[in-house]
C-alpha cells in the first residue's frame, strides 16, 4: 500500500506530465493549424516555460521531474530509490497518453486524416526527412544530457542557488531551439510515447527511447565521478 506522501508524489508526477504534454504537444499541433505562425521560438518558449512553472511548482512533492530519463539519472546519483523511481516512470507514461488522447480528440484526431492533429503528427516528435536512425538518436543524447545537467546541477545539488526549475526551462528552450528541426528535440521519452500512442504510431521508439536514456545516462555517470573527485 502506497503512503501518503508517496502517492502525492506519483499523482504530481502524472498530472505534471499531463499539464506538460498538453502544452508542449498541443503547441505543436497549433503551429500547425495556423500555418507555422507559431514558429520554432514560440515552441521552445511555450515548452520551456510550461516547463519552467510546473517543476517548481510541483517540485517540493515529487522532485518535478515528468521525465523517465531524469528519473532514471536521479535513480543513478541516489535521489531515488529503484521501486520509487519505476512508479514514477509508470505515473509519467499514464501522464503522457492521457495527454496524448486529450489532445486526439481536443484537434479532431478521431474524425479528419487532413486535420492539423493530423498534419502534425499528434504533437509527437519526429526525425527530419533525410537524418539516419543513428543520428536521430545521437541529437536527442546530446539534447537529454543538456537537460540532466540543467536538473542535476541547478536542481538536486543543495550548493544551486534555488531556480533550479528557471534553468532547466532555459535548457528546454535552447535544445528545441537548435534540435527541433532535427528531432523535434523530445529529451523525454514520454513526450513521444503519449502522442505517439494517440495517433497509433510507436515506429520512432527505438530513437525516442535509446537516445534520451543515453543521454541521460551519461550525464549521471559524468556528475557521479566529478563530485567523487571533489
Amino acid at each position: 500500500m502506497l503512503n501518503r506522501s508517496l502517492a502525492a508524489a506519483l499523482a504530481a508526477e502524472a498530472i505534471g506530465t499531463f499539464l506538460f504534454f498538453v502544452i508542449g504537444a498541443g503547441v505543436v499541433i497549433v503551429n500547425a493549424q495556423t500555418g507555422g505562425e507559431v514558429g520554432l521560438l514560440g515552441i521552445a518558449l511555450a515548452n520551456g516555460l510550461a516547463l519552467t512553472v510546473l517543476a517548481t511548482g510541483f517540485g517540493p512533492i515529487s522532485g518535478g521531474q515528468f521525465n523517465p530519463a531524469v528519473t532514471v539519472a536521479l535513480w543513478l546519483v541516489g535521489k531515488v530509490r529503484t521501486i520509487e523511481g519505476l512508479r514514477y516512470i509508470v505515473a509519467q507514461l499514464a501522464g503522457a497518453a492521457a495527454a496524448g488522447f486529450v489532445l486526439k480528440l481536443a484537434f479532431g484526431g478521431f474524425d479528419a486524416g487532413d486535420s492539423a492533429y493530423a498534419i502534425a503528427g499528434g504533437g509527437a516528435p519526429s526525425l527530419a526527412f533525410g537524418l539516419s536512425q543513428g543520428t536521430g538518436i545521437a541529437v536527442e543524447a546530446v539534447l537529454t544530457a543538456l537537460l540532466t545537467y540543467a536538473v542535476l546541477l541547478t536542481a538536486v545539488d543543495s550548493r544551486a542557488p534555488k531556480m533550479g526549475g528557471l534553468f532547466i526551462g532555459f535548457a528546454v528552450i535552447a535544445d528545441i531551439m537548435i534540435g527541433g528541426p532535427l528531432t523535434g528535440a523530445a529529451m523525454n521519452p514520454a513526450r513521444w510515447f503519449g502522442p505517439a500512442l494517440a495517433l497509433g504510431d510507436l515506429s520512432g521508439a527505438v530513437i525516442y527511447i535509446v537516445g534520451p536514456l543515453a543521454g541521460a545516462v551519461a550525464a549521471a555517470l559524468s556528475v557521479r565521478y566529478l563530485f567523487s573527485e571533489r
